[in-house]
């Protein structure tokens, strides 16, 4: 049995080191990337889960025409926190599946989820939540309600 001289040893852990660095520079390259509509998905996803939710107005619901020549479908908002107003817009192209966009209303009051540590970060549809409103709340009207008994209010009855 005989030990590697000296020199050998170095010689070994510079290939050793050169070998590692080269297979993380090879996984770097060739890794798959997360698409823009992936991270897209898991920031609406992180919002969901961790957001706080304020009161809000959807402002319109627009087309506009992507450098790529799609239609992206784009929901305009604001709301206010801690007294600064917030404009933002959000793309729901990708969720046209489960949001019929003919019945989004603007002008209509919505809710919003936000970071808080980063108030424009926020979204209004999310796949598993919306803050959507149908329509504003409304009492039920009477039309013809019954007359009050006030025989017992009335002295000497």
């Amino acid at each position: 049995m005989s030990l590697l001289h000296k020199d050998e040893w170095e010689i070994l852990a510079g290939l050793a080191v050169a070998g590692l660095a080269a297979a993380g520079a090879a996984w770097l390259v060739l890794r798959k990337r997360p698409t823009p509509e992936e991270i897209e998905r898991s920031r609406r996803q992180f919002l969901v889960q961790s957001g706080r939710i304020v009161d809000g107005m959807l402002l319109d619901v627009y087309n506009v025409d992507a450098t790529d020549g799609r239609s992206l479908t784009m929901l305009l908002f604001n709301y206010r926190i801690g007294g600064v107003d917030y404009e933002c817009s959000q793309d729901i192209t990708a969720m046209l599946g489960l949001l019929d966009v003919t019945k989004v209303r603007a002008g209509f009051p919505c809710s919003v989820r936000y970071q808080p540590g980063n108030p424009q970060n926020s979204i209004v549809v999310a796949e598993g939540w919306t803050g959507l409103r149908e329509g504003l709340f409304q009492l039920p009207s009477f039309e013809n309600p019954d007359p009050l008994d006030t025989s017992d209010l009335t002295p000497g009855a």
